[in-house]
């Protein structure tokens, strides 16, 4: 997934592979250091259990918990962030931070190792032509205001999200994979035609184009409106506490945007990991105030993101707060230079393979990204992900090799780099600390073929309207990319000829049409991805540098399973895409 701009999605038909992670392990105990004393809450959160070590969902707290009235989690907000709403459905990148999937709950959710377990739904199948994937929604379940959580709500939801009124920043996601959605964003069918049904109250039915495998892993993001709300107050209902309603975990106490939001845990909560936590309370400030308030105890996490060079080399030197960085995978992603090869001069292929081989990626990632943020990338796969060269046998194709990088240069007729021509590398408005990695990367290219670049952090518009221009507009240019999904088809797919880069190799793309609609022999697919990725790499369609660590930094005495215990590759961390962690989560003893 590009966060700040996701290409349409090709039609993709796969099966979701199994996942072998590997990783890089890192620490994650949790020692006893006491912050300064954390404010007062904010407000008051459900009626308090006679044992003060109870939760209002009658469950006992662990024994080296604070009593249940401490049970505050408090976490900083972005104040010159733009929000507007509470929910995924109604717009994806304009969240109010804190209430993510908080409110509500999806259908499926991941568990440390992104297998697929359920959540919302207790289980699901798919009909023997492939087309129709029925979800039982878990029966109980209620919204705060005592209406019944029912598969009505999910297609009010769905119908809602393909309405073309509504032009959910999210629509490409479905494109191609829930039938007439295409059709129905196109404002060319109603919305009532939509391939999402409710066979009874607690039958939720999606129909595909074609056989989709993966289709329920992509219910990773199924997180439901409530059908009555979204009818009486419109989308926006959970941006009042007056209109506000949950079938999550946390209800919405008060909202007051720049400034502070109130959770508290929902009573009425049916669904698996009730919270142990009483509440949630989420502070807005300016980013370059996150880390001293977190030193300051007046906030428990500060994600990635929000922590500058300065704040990583303090996190590093400090045996405390490195041990509580938990590193994770996040969402795969990569960061790459591109090429425009149906132009001189990258359309010599000595000329990509001189540019893939003069990258000294160890020495970037030591030196400049830092190892607690990135690895070395040889191909595009971050290993761990579905198909990816857990085994480095790509590692040959783009490894450091300045000598053999100005033979490939000489033999496509620039020895030495005389004649040339100077280049301007394009990023697309990356922050200070990445623009830095980038011009590192320029600095090795540049001193190893002899050859000039100019870095230039264009504007993200100017920049995309470039990639996208057909013929493309970017001669030479950096970016990163992360998945929609966990499906290599997901990823390799934006390489495909009629996707964003400017590259064509008729064999990968035969690969990945041919792998994705592939059923019934998922060792086969995998071999298929594989070869395509090697083609990619091999062909220079991109050269990789890095693979980004994501992390999060916490208070040592945030505590739960679901953060602290490693998963089966040894990383303690809350991974992308468990949500059920918010049930697991603290407050320790400090």
């Amino acid at each position: 997934m590009d966060t700040s701009c996701s290409p349409k999605l090709l039609r993709l038909i796969g099966v979701l592979t199994s996942m072998v992670l590997i990783a890089l392990v890192m620490g994650a105990c949790a020692p006893t250091v006491a912050p300064s004393a954390a404010p007062a809450p904010q407000a008051e959160a459900p009626a308090a259990a006679a044992d003060a070590m109870m939760t209002v969902f009658g469950e006992k707290l662990p024994d080296d918990a604070v009593p249940y009235d401490q049970q505050i989690y408090r976490m900083p907000c972005d104040v010159t962030a733009n929000h507007t709403t509470a929910d995924f459905m109604v717009a994806v990148y304009q969240r109010y931070c804190g209430l993510d999937n908080a409110l509500t709950l999806a259908l499926i959710d991941l568990d440390q190792d992104f297998n697929i377990i359920p959540m919302a739904a207790e289980s699901w199948d798919v009909s023997e032509d492939g087309l129709t994937w029925t979800f039982k929604i878990r029966p109980g379940m209620v919204w705060s205001d005592g209406t019944p959580v029912t598969a009505h709500d999910w297609v009010a939801t769905y119908r809602y999200a393909a309405d073309p009124e509504h032009a959910w920043d999210f629509a490409w996601f479905y494109s191609g994979v829930i039938k007439n959605w295409d059709e129905v964003i196109a404002g060319e069918l109603p919305v009532e035609e939509l391939g999402v049904a409710a066979v009874d109250d607690l039958t939720f039915q999606v129909t595909t184009y074609g056989p989709f495998p993966p289709l329920p892993g992509m219910m990773k993001f199924s997180f439901a409106l409530q059908a009555k709300a979204l009818a009486e107050h419109g989308p926006y209902y959970n941006s009042d506490p007056a209109t506000s309603v949950t079938m999550g975990r946390f209800k919405l106490v008060s909202l007051e945007p720049g400034k502070r939001i109130v959770l508290e845990a929902n009573e009425m909560y049916k669904g698996p990991n009730p919270p142990r936590l009483k509440g949630i309370e989420v502070i807005y400030m300016d980013p370059s105030t996150f880390f001293p308030a977190f030193q300051n105890g007046e906030v428990y996490e500060v994600i990635y993101e929000k922590l500058t060079p300065a704040d990583f080399d303090i996190i590093l030197a400090d045996p405390v707060l490195s041990a509580n960085y938990l590193r994770h995978f996040g969402d795969f992603r990569t960061d790459y230079l591109l090429f425009d090869t149906f132009n001189p001069p990258f359309n010599d292929l000595n000329v990509r393979k001189a540019f893939a081989k003069s990258v000294d990626r160890e020495s970037i990632v030591t030196n400049v990204y830092g190892e607690i943020k990135a690895m070395p990338a040889y191909s595009f796969l971050m290993p761990g992900f579905p198909s990816s060269d857990v085994e480095g046998v790509l590692k040959e194709y783009q490894m450091y090799n300045c000598e053999a990088a100005q033979q490939h240069l000489a033999d496509a007729g620039y020895p030495g780099g005389a004649g040339f021509p100077k280049l301007e590398m394009w990023l697309r408005n990356e922050s200070p600390a990445l623009q830095a990695v980038f011009q590192a990367v320029a600095a090795s290219i540049a001193e190893c073929l002899n050859v000039e670049i100019e870095v230039s952090n264009k504007d993200f518009k100017v920049y995309m309207d470039a990639l996208n221009a057909k013929p493309t507009q970017l001669q030479f240019g950096a970016v990163s990319y992360g998945m929609d999904y966990l499906d290599p088809s997901n990823m390799l797919g934006i390489f495909v000829s009629t996707g964003r880069h400017s590259w064509k190799n008729d064999e990968f793309d035969r690969l990945i049409r041919e792998a994705t609609p592939l059923v019934g022999d998922p060792e086969l697919r995998d071999q298929m991805f594989r070869e395509a990725e090697r083609i990619l790499v091999d062909d220079v369609g991109s050269v990789f540098i890095d693979h980004r660590w994501q992390g999060t930094l916490y208070q040592p005495f945030v505590q739960g399973e679901g953060l602290r215990e490693p998963d089966s590759n040894g990383i303690a961390a809350w991974h992308w895409g468990n949500d059920w962690v918010w049930g697991d989560l603290y407050i320790a003893q400090q």
